[in-house]
């Protein structure tokens, strides 16, 4: 018998954690962090040490509380990908249990950096699973990584095979047929599933079920870039360009247009480079290899003392942390006059991302947008294209996996609830589509 606990993230964007029961072993699906909420209270997208029980009372993480009767028989902990919404919270949730964390190379080298930056050792066993290869945890329990894609490398759905039918947990993907790195998602093996009528349930992403189109291709995001990098005027102009620090495919295309400018490309602040490391120690890409990478505070106060010193800001492409506004970030604090960088008249700031929709977010980028343009600094905005599959991309992984039950999750009831319109529209019966909140167990039969 097959039960589902919905932990975290069906009530909200954020704080994903789902646990599977298989007869009497659990398999624990992500344990993420609320990231509008921890920047809401810490001032930037990083995790500092802290306790589980605050976190919890400050509505950062997962209460996993509503599984405690399930800590003992949880057998294995599977973040899916390298996000903090889905990973973040395994520092303070995972010592609990007496069990291994397993994840793609990527994912796994993230949270050793996390377990380092909040001086965190952890009991459990840290185990690494390549994209489209299977492991055997038990007797009647085998858990296969299926590669997709997303704004994060090495991204899975995670397929997990019982002798009641398959659980496939896809929470978070997109179907990108060109991607800038690595390889398109492995349609094949999901059509495998779906001939085969295995798949009992489907755990989807339904961020943006609502949105009637296909989710472009990274490669729409490159030549956005493109058109703004190689197409505008920035001679002897400092040109700044911020993203998400854990897009590793991003920052390819950005480094690469910044060395067609002719210029060196420069990435400035600490999470760029946790997830630079992370790119190189999995083989993903060594974007280190050409650029700079300046990680601390006194490490940019001196590049950018000379710099200024020699009159060179023509020379660089940065590219920098801050999209969100974050005060704390670099690129508030050169907005800001922190830095030993003044920005000047047409200098570019480039925001290769969207704004999250959540109000400390707007607010901050606002204040940020408000800050640059008072000092009269050219600002190009929303050169991105989402991670998260549209309405379209689900129709199509329904269609391909043919699961019995859809589990709509991320997000809160507005979201579900347009994956579950689209369930229903292609067929599926109101019993069929499981509507969760946190807290709450539904068992399959």
């Amino acid at each position: 018998m097959i039960e589902i606990a919905a932990i975290g993230g069906y009530n909200e964007i954020g704080k994903n954690m789902t646990a599977v029961k298989i007869g009497d072993k659990v398999v624990m699906l992500d344990m993420g962090l609320h990231v509008s909420n921890f920047i809401r209270q810490q001032g930037r997208e990083d995790v500092y040490a802290t306790s589980a029980k605050q976190l919890i009372k400050n509505d950062i993480i997962p209460d996993d509380r509503a599984v405690k009767d399930w800590w003992k028989l949880t057998e294995l902990i599977i973040p899916s990908h390298a996000h903090l919404d889905h990973v973040g919270a395994t520092p303070f949730l995972a010592d609990k249990y007496d069990a291994p964390i397993m994840g793609t190379p990527f994912t796994m080298e993230v949270l050793k950096s996390q377990l380092a930056d909040n001086k965190v050792t952890l009991r459990n066993e840290m185990k690494v699973l390549n994209p489209n290869s299977t492991y055997t945890q038990s007797k009647g329990l085998q858990v296969e990584f299926i590669h997709t894609t997303h704004s994060t490398p090495q991204t899975a759905m995670v397929a997990l095979h019982t002798p009641d039918g398959v659980v496939l947990y896809a929470n978070d993907y997109k179907f990108d047929n060109y991607p800038v790195l690595g390889k398109k998602p492995n349609y094949e093996r999901l059509r495998e599933l779906g001939k085969a009528g295995k798949v009992l349930a489907l755990i989807v992403d339904s961020t943006r079920a609502g949105e009637h189109h296909k989710t472009p291709s990274e490669e729409v995001a490159k030549a956005m870039l493109r058109d703004v990098m190689l197409g505008t005027e920035s001679e002897g102009k400092a040109v700044v360009v911020s993203t998400f620090s854990s897009h590793i495919a991003r920052m390819v295309s950005i480094a690469d247009l910044g060395r067609k400018m002719g210029r060196e490309v420069v990435f400035v602040g600490r999470s760029m480079e946790k997830y630079i490391n992370a790119a190189d120690a999995a083989g993903v890409v060594k974007l280190a290899e050409n650029a700079r990478v300046l990680a601390f505070g006194k490490q940019v106060q001196r590049f950018f003392r000379k710099m200024e010193a020699d009159n060179t800001r023509g020379k660089y492409l940065f590219i920098a942390t801050g999209h969100q506004g974050e005060p704390g970030a670099v690129l508030s604090r050169m907005a800001d006059g922190k830095m030993d960088f003044r920005f000047r008249k047409d200098d570019h700031v480039i925001f290769s991302c969207t704004v999250i929709p959540d109000d400390v977010n707007k607010q901050n980028r606002k204040e940020l947008e408000r800050k640059l343009l008072k000092q009269r600094v050219r600002i190009f905005t929303d050169l991105h294209v989402s991670g998260h599959a549209a309405r379209e991309d689900h129709r199509d992984l329904i269609s391909m996996v043919k699961p019995k039950y859809i589990i709509p999750a991320h997000g809160s009831a507005p979201f579900r609830k347009n994956m579950a319109s689209l369930a229903q529209e292609m067929g599926y019966p109101k019993e069929r589509v499981l509507l969760m909140g946190n807290g709450q167990r539904k068992r399959l039969t």
